[in-house]
């Protein structure tokens, strides 16, 4: 089979894509918004840039239904902060709550029943439920069209990070104590941990 993806509607090019691309891991976004009120969303489109400086993205399309740009996003334009939160297997039913499309005046922690924590450095709450949360300031925002099917790529420093005494192993993560998931196609899901194989690289 051999596809154009200019030649696919969005909805068919968006399949291909995830279905494709995965285990991808999961951003839980927390930010607010110019007036105080807190909005926590999951993205999918995840990746880690750079380590010095320690700088990852996330890359939130269009909404689906109407084209118009996610609280998140213009949350984070506004006030030029996020949270990213880790992702660990018990907190999946509450990640795909807040996944809901609620309406703007509406706080994602007290619809999940989640709790906030203050951070150190920026006004975004971070989650406590979860075990790793990385604090950032916007460095960019590249967009890439204005129709449904587009979306922005949201690149951010991280200028602090928490981390749970639980899963912090002599500077590293454990990651089978972190029990993070990842996102496969539709509503399938992965656990990143309990299924592993070695390869050591060639030096």
């Amino acid at each position: 089979m051999n596809i154009a993806p200019s030649d696919l509607a969005w909805r068919d090019a968006y399949k291909l894509m995830v279905g494709s691309i995965l285990p991808r891991p999961i951003a839980f976004v927390s930010t607010l918004d110019e007036e105080g009120v807190s909005n926590l969303a999951p993205f999918s489109f995840f990746a880690p840039i750079c380590a010095s400086p320690m700088m990852i993205c996330f890359a939130p399309m269009l909404r689906g239904t109407d084209g118009v740009k996610k609280d998140t996003l213009r949350n984070i334009e506004a006030t030029k902060q996020f949270v990213v939160n880790i992702v660990s297997e018990k907190l999946a039913g509450q990640v795909n709550e807040c996944a809901t499309e609620y309406a703007s005046d509406v706080d994602e922690f007290e619809a999940a029943g989640l709790t906030k924590v203050p951070s150190e450095k920026v006004h975004a709450f971070r989650v406590l439920e979860s075990q790793i949360h990385m604090e950032c300031e916007l460095h960019e925002v590249l967009s890439f069209g204005d129709q449904a099917g587009a979306g922005h790529l949201v690149i951010g420093k991280v200028v602090y990070m928490h981390v749970n005494d639980e899963v912090y192993d002599n500077g590293k993560i454990d990651t089978v104590k972190l029990e993070p998931i990842g996102r496969m196609a539709g509503a399938e899901y992965s656990r990143a941990s309990t299924d592993t194989f070695i390869l050591e690289r060639k030096k």
